[in-house]
């Protein structure tokens, strides 16, 4: 896009102060910015620079606030002094009508700009965004500005959780940090000493070579003394001869003792060359097991937990590619040096004296014994592939080699397959058995390539990044084992030559464990098998066995990982005491085991659903449409219906909590209390409720819930999840008037059964349809009786998006002209009631 084209906070910088209004500025003045930039303090700049935080705004302003009105006047918003107007009061509507004109003007200014082709879409966006604010702004404009200020709010409180979460996550990492430059340093000063080795060995092994050659000269000059002698022996005698031979022999015998001296000197150099390799090939060898098999194996280690929703520092990798690769250079010089050793010694071979046996051999095999083991070890799953793993549809992982670019292997790019195999296929390989690596369980397209080698980073890997399982072969299975409880894993392997095609090496590694599903009903036990494995896995296991029962608290602490990943907020001690109690009823979970068919195959005292079921459910429902409710702190959540009883009968009629359903998986049900001090339970709401309207919308909708336990202004704290309708009247941009959805509750007879109640308690009519769901009795009766809730209206939600839940002929329906019989009622929509509002 051209820069030229996009002012304001990604286009213009609108500061200035215009006129007041009844004591309220609104600013209109322009100043040229970065075109694709916020102003770098602005309160939406940090929205765009958190990946977590833009995420949730964009679903947000979604059902909100056109997104692009906050993007292109980003600062104007934020500038203007909306917490002075007060929404709830007509006198302010007069500054609030000038400020959304204001905003309105801006807007069709920036649609003016946007004339090129290529932001035709963008303009036709900003269009269908401004004539939708200004339907709204014409009927009340007051309750757009309080749309604004509830998404500043959102903004502001979401910035403040992902500053605190990035403030605990950095004292985190400052904890494990100093533990880890600990491990650094030891690591980074051990480097440094072998480094230093190699540099002496090397200048001894110049030094050898030195000597060496002038042992050679030496023994040369002495051969061709020994011809000159020879020769004189075959002439006849005389005292010029007998001068001669003498000097020659003297002189002999001065280089038969320089080699004699050489000969010992180059014999105790390379006794003692060899002494020291095999002390740096000790200290590399526990450099090399403290690297791969601690540091290596605590990556891997931490890979598998973040599979449970364990964040991890993502730099700790590249720092122990900067290990592998110093170690790989250390090995490669050694073993060069001793390689031309071998060489020197057997250019010129000297007998060792007694009690000395040449080492070289034997220490040759052993660096050469180091180096497989690191290349072979450092050829790992950087991304692993999705642990659930659905047969038919895509998925990646991404392959690398530590040591690639340090030897040199992108010379010749390495080829990379894929394969499934079996858990027995898997034992069958670390066994080397014969065959194991050709054996599969099933066909995955796309799954070989070749490794690339990235220059800026010295990375050598692959990127499988769009593999499709099209077949599984199962094993038989064992007793009650599951299909869920079947594990496979991705088999990667490749060959890599080493120093010119040297040293050729077959090198292999497998993904974690993986559950293939064919059903999206199968994801939930999947899930629970792949936690558990991730979980409990020790490292360097055999294929795949986990522990049978674990202790609640390693269990607990998996279950907060996985909560606090999927939800934004993790579990407190009260809610684990109360999942606790799930399992365990009243004992101390503290000295409590939980076994894996507690966890997942056992159904629960009284009910249909595993533990596991039950847990995953209400992760899922929070994840997908309580989430922003859950990580504010107005749903409890994880409390017993005794307690939530207990705690409500001692407040207010009218006070109420959300708790999740212990009877219904997927479920959360809200507690208030009524009139005669009476505890009322709503039937649990479950995300195909939340498809169709909001909890926020829900609880706004029933006029009886008052104030959020203990006693919070219910509009105080749920008014920001409000979805944004016309509720005064007005019609849409295409003339239909929108239909409105509400939730009601019908009659209810309270303990006293002569005595009616009518929740809830709203000046306009309750319309009880034939087909409703007769009152319940409050708190005396189990969960299965609780209030079914009643839909009257229908709101935000056009008439033609519908379909999934009407048939053809009713959404073909005029609402206006047609009565529902009484059965077709029952039969289509159940507990559903329309009516129109029309304005």
């Amino acid at each position: 896009m051209a820069e030229s084209h996009f002012n304001g906070c990604a286009g213009e910088n609108y500061s200035g102060m215009a006129p007041m209004v009844n004591g309220f500025h609104h600013t209109t003045e322009q100043k040229p910015l970065h075109p694709f930039a916020a102003p770098e303090m602005s309160q939406w700049s940090k929205v765009e620079k958190n990946q977590f935080v833009l995420r949730q705004m964009q679903t947000y302003y979604q059902a909100h606030f056109p997104m692009e009105v906050r993007y292109f006047l980003c600062q104007w918003i934020e500038e203007q002094q909306w917490d002075q107007i007060d929404e709830t009061s007509v006198q302010y509507q007069p500054v609030a009508n000038t400020l959304i004109q204001a905003m309105l003007e801006l807007l069709q200014q920036k649609i003016a700009e946007l004339n090129s082709p290529e932001f035709f879409v963008i303009r036709v966006q900003l269009e269908q965004s401004v004539g939708k604010l200004e339907s709204i702004a014409n009927v009340n404009p007051l309750e757009l500005v309080r749309v604004i200020k509830e998404c500043l709010r959102n903004e502001q409180r979401l910035i403040e959780q992902a500053e605190l979460a990035e403030q605990q996550q950095q004292e985190m990492n400052q904890a494990l940090g100093s533990e880890l430059n600990d491990v650094s340093n030891q690591i980074q000063t051990v480097i440094q000493t072998l480094m230093q080795k190699t540099k002496e060995t090397e200048t001894i092994s110049k030094d050898i070579q030195l000597k060496q050659e002038s042992f050679i000269i030496c023994f040369s000059d002495g051969q061709q003394l020994n011809t000159q002698i020879n020769q004189l022996v075959n002439m006849p005698a005389s005292n010029e001869r007998a001068t001669k031979e003498k000097e020659l022999r003297t002189e002999k015998t001065k280089v038969d003792q320089n080699l004699n001296r050489l000969a010992t000197e180059l014999l105790q150099l390379r006794i003692t060359l060899a002494h020291k390799y095999e002390e740096t090939i000790t200290s590399l060898k526990d450099l090399q097991k403290q690297i791969l098999d601690d540091e290596l194996m605590a990556w891997k280690r931490r890979q598998q937990l973040a599979g449970n929703g364990l964040v991890i520092n993502s730099s700790s990798l590249e720092t122990l590619q900067k290990w592998c690769e110093d170690l790989a250079d250390l090995i490669w010089q050694n073993r060069q040096q001793i390689k031309k050793s071998s060489q020197l010694q057997q250019q010129l071979p000297i007998r060792f004296p007694e009690g000395e046996v040449d080492r070289l051999p034997k220490l040759n095999d052993n660096i050469t014994g180091l180096l497989s083991s690191l290349v072979t070890s450092t050829f790992i799953v950087e991304q692993q592939p999705p642990q659930v793993l659905k047969k038919d549809a895509r998925f990646g992982a991404v392959v690398r080699l530590l040591v690639g670019g340090k030897l040199n292997v992108h010379m010749n790019p390495p080829h990379v397959l894929a394969t499934i195999i079996s858990e027995s296929q898997a034992k069958h390989l670390l066994n080397n058995e014969v065959n194991a690596k050709t054996d599969t369980s099933g066909d995955i397209l796309n799954n070989s390539g070749t490794m690339e080698y990235q220059t800026s980073n010295g990375q050598l890997s692959i990127n499988l990044r769009n593999m499709t399982l099209k077949k599984i072969r199962r094993m038989d299975k064992k007793g009650s084992e599951a299909v869920t409880e079947e594990k496979f894993c991705i088999l990667f392997q490749s060959e890599f030559s080493v120093g010119g095609n040297e040293l050729v090496f077959q090198v292999w590694t497998l993904s974690l464990p993986v559950v293939v599903t064919v059903h999206g009903n199968q994801e939930c036990n999947a899930t629970a098998t792949v936690l558990w494995d991730n979980a409990f896995a020790e490292p360097g296991r055999y294929p795949f066995v986990v522990p049978d029962q674990v202790d609640w608290t390693e269990l607990a602490d998996q279950l907060n990982i996985k909560f606090r990943s999927s939800t934004g907020k993790g579990l407190s001690e009260t809610n684990q005491a109360y999942i606790a109690s799930k399992l365990f009823g009243n004992k101390d979970p503290s000295k409590c085991r939980v076994t894996w068919a507690q966890f997942n195959k056992d159904t629960l005292p009284g009910r249909p659903f595993t533990f596991w079921e039950w847990f995953y459910t209400i992760q899922k429902l929070t994840k997908e449409h309580l989430k922003d409710l859950w990580m504010s702190d107005a749903i409890i959540g994880f409390l017993s219906k005794d307690q939530a009883k207990s705690w409500l009968s001692a407040e207010h009629p009218g006070t109420f909590l959300m708790r999740f359903s212990d009877t219904e998986i997927g479920g959360i049900t809200i507690a208030w209390h009524g009139d005669g001090n009476e505890v009322w339970h709503l039937a649990p709401f479950s995300s195909k409720d939340f498809h169709i309207r909001g909890l926020a919308d829900r609880i706004k909708d029933l006029n009886n819930l008052t104030k959020l336990y203990p006693n919070k202004d219910k509009h105080a704290v749920f008014s920001k999840y409000y979805t944004i309708t016309a509720e005064t009247g007005g019609t849409s941009t295409d003339d239909y008037v929108k239909a409105q959805l509400k939730t009601h509750i019908p009659q209810l007879k309270s303990s006293n059964q002569d005595e009616m109640v009518a929740y809830p308690f709203s000046p306009d009519p309750v319309y009880d349809s034939p087909g409703s769901v007769p009152g319940a009795q409050p708190d005396l009766m189990s969960d299965d009786s609780r209030i079914n809730p009643i839909v009257q209206d229908i709101a935000d939600m056009d008439i033609n998006s519908l379909t999934d839940y009407m048939p053809e002929d009713i959404e073909n329906a005029d609402l206006n002209e047609q009565i529902l019989e009484p059965a077709t009622m029952e039969e289509v929509l159940a507990s559903f009631q329309f009516t129109m509002a029309q304005q």
